[in-house]
C-alpha cells in the first residue's frame, strides 16, 4: 500500500452513484453518470478532478454518447481512476451498475502507473460493493466489448453489438 489517503468527497459521490434514491426528475438530472479522479499535486490523496464528470441531465442534451465522452476525458500521458455508471439490458431486465476502472496508459510515466497501482486498494476499499473493474491501457481496452465482458453472461445481444449496454461505443 502507498499510504495514499482518499478524500471525503470520493466516498460522497461514490456513495451518490451507488445509491439511488427515488428523486425528482431535476435531482435525476444531476445525479452523475461518470466522474474522474485523480492525485492531489502532492500525490498523497485522491480527489475528484475538477471538470470531470458527466450528469445523467447531459445525456441526450450536450452529450450523445456518454461512453465515448467519458473515454475522452480521460489524459493520454497520465493515470486515473473513475467510476462510470454503466446502462445495459438483460433478458428480463434493463440494469444500471458501477464499474471501477483503473486508467494507465502506455504513455503514462512509470512513476504514476506505479503510484496509482499500488493506491486503487485504497479507493477499492472506499468503494464497497463495486462488482465490475477494469483496468484500460489504451482506447482500445475501452470499447463495447469489454464492457460487455465486464458487466458478466446474461445480456441481451444481436448480431451486430456485444450488448446493448449504453456505453456508447460500437462493436464491428
Amino acid at each position: 500500500a502507498s499510504g495514499v489517503q482518499v478524500a471525503d468527497e470520493v466516498c460522497r459521490i461514490f456513495y451518490d452513484m451507488k445509491v439511488r434514491k427515488c428523486s425528482t426528475p431535476e435531482e435525476i438530472k444531476k445525479r452523475k453518470k461518470a466522474v474522474i479522479f485523480c492525485l492531489s499535486a502532492d500525490k498523497k490523496c485522491i480527489i475528484v478532478e475538477e471538470g470531470k464528470e458527466i450528469l445523467v441531465g447531459d445525456v441526450g442534451v450536450t452529450i450523445t454518447d456518454p461512453f465515448k465522452h467519458f473515454v475522452g476525458m480521460l489524459p493520454e500521458k497520465d493515470c486515473r481512476y473513475a467510476l462510470y455508471d454503466a446502462s445495459f439490458e438483460t433478458k428480463e431486465s434493463r440494469k444500471e451498475e458501477l464499474m471501477f476502472f483503473l486508467w494507465a496508459p502506455e504513455l503514462a510515466p512509470l512513476k504514476s502507473k506505479m503510484i496509482y497501482a499500488s493506491s486503487k486498494d485504497a479507493i477499492k476499499k472506499k468503494f464497497q460493493g463495486i462488482k465490475h473493474e477494469c483496468q484500460a491501457n489504451g482506447p482500445e481496452d475501452l470499447n463495447r466489448a469489454c464492457i460487455a465482458e465486464k458487466l458478466g453472461p446474461g445480456r441481451t445481444s444481436s448480431p451486430r453489438v456485444a450488448c446493448n449496454c449504453t456505453c456508447g461505443v460500437e462493436q464491428v
